[in-house]
């Protein structure tokens, strides 16, 4: 076992029902079983045959819902799925409890392969940032192009407002935190994960804000969302550890597909000082730098995300293949 892998612990056997996940406007979502795991997978029917298939991967806290603004707007250019990571969104934890990075990576490059739908576009933000570098590292043969917005890469100087973030990966904290938060409402807690998501808050809109409390809510109601959150915390502290082959600043070296970097200027969990750094890491980069957003770039400007993408696929000469006219805004 590496040292990225925590130990092994068997999955509740039963998971309760609880609320309905939301699925947009043109979304279905279905469950994929694989050896040792359960994954919800959200896709949008391709607006036409032949499109090269693109799999977005969320971060820590999040889900497949994550990338519901953006998939809309790429419609055209890729077929679209976005997965739950194990014990997030809608999937349940893993059978062996393993929530490292290798264990997300390990369960992307499963579902890939049992889908037969590489070599994929490959999305990733934040701790999905990390996982997904992981995935174009040791599986080129997988991965088209690879998109990652405010990848959780390690840094020397941690930001103070991702502090207690990190602090989750200590034994005992969570329960800790479980139990000082206990009499917190789940508006009070979307409040302050948007705070620390978003460069502006207040372009979260009324519905949006809605929507995720409904969401906050069943989650809460899960018994292992806590153990999910705060073994996935520790997986990334782990991996910034590493070194040599593993590390990730080695493994992104590696990386052979052509990457686009998104990183935004109020990014209060990684760095916007690691924008430069991450450039000169991926062998074959670009760099979008969005000054306003914040740490969720794909939900903050879409459109500009989107818009970058198109420019990398012009790059790599793949919009010429698909015969696109633009992205839909």
């Amino acid at each position: 076992m590496s040292s990225t892998e925590l130990p092994s612990v068997m999955a509740t056997s039963v998971v309760p029902k609880v609320g309905t996940v939301r699925v947009a406007a043109g979304e279905r979502l279905r469950t994929v079983g694989l050896p040792g795991i359960t994954l919800t997978v959200r896709a949008r029917p391709p607006a036409r045959k032949g499109l090269a298939p693109a799999l977005y991967v969320h971060g820590l806290g999040g889900s497949s819902q994550n990338w519901s603004a953006l998939m809309p707007l790429l419609d055209g250019l890729v077929d679209s799925e976005a997965v739950d990571l194990p014990g997030f969104g809608d999937s349940p934890p893993p059978d062996d409890g393993d929530y490292s990075v290798t264990g997300h990576a390990r369960a992307v490059i499963r579902y890939l392969d049992a889908s037969e739908r590489g070599p994929v576009h490959l999305f990733g933000n934040s701790m999905g940032g990390a996982v997904t570098t992981r995935v174009a590292a040791v599986r080129p043969d997988l991965v088209r192009t690879l998109t990652l917005v405010s990848p959780a890469l390690p840094e020397i100087r941690v930001q103070r407002t991702a502090m207690p973030t990190a602090l989750l990966a200590l034994p005992g904290v969570a329960g800790l935190f479980t139990r000082f938060t206990k009499g917190w409402s789940a508006e009070q807690r979307v409040r302050g994960v948007t705070a620390l998501c978003y460069g502006d808050p207040g372009m979260v809109t009324p519905e949006g804000f809605r929507n995720a409390v409904e969401e906050m809510e069943r989650r809460l109601a899960l018994p292992y969302f806590w153990d999910a959150m705060a073994r996935s915390a520790r997986g990334i502290v782990n991996a910034y550890t590493l070194g040599g082959q593993h590390g990730l600043w080695r493994q992104a070296e590696r990386v052979l597909a052509p990457t686009l970097l998104v990183y935004g200027g109020r990014d209060q969990l990684v760095s916007y000082r690691m924008a430069q750094p991450a450039a000169r890491a991926f062998r074959d980069s670009r760099l979008l730098s969005l000054p306003d957003a914040g740490h969720v770039a794909m939900m903050e400007y879409p459109e500009s995300v989107a818009r970058a993408f198109r420019e990398l696929l012009a790059d790599t000469g793949e919009l010429a293949d698909i015969g696109a006219t633009g992205v839909r805004s």
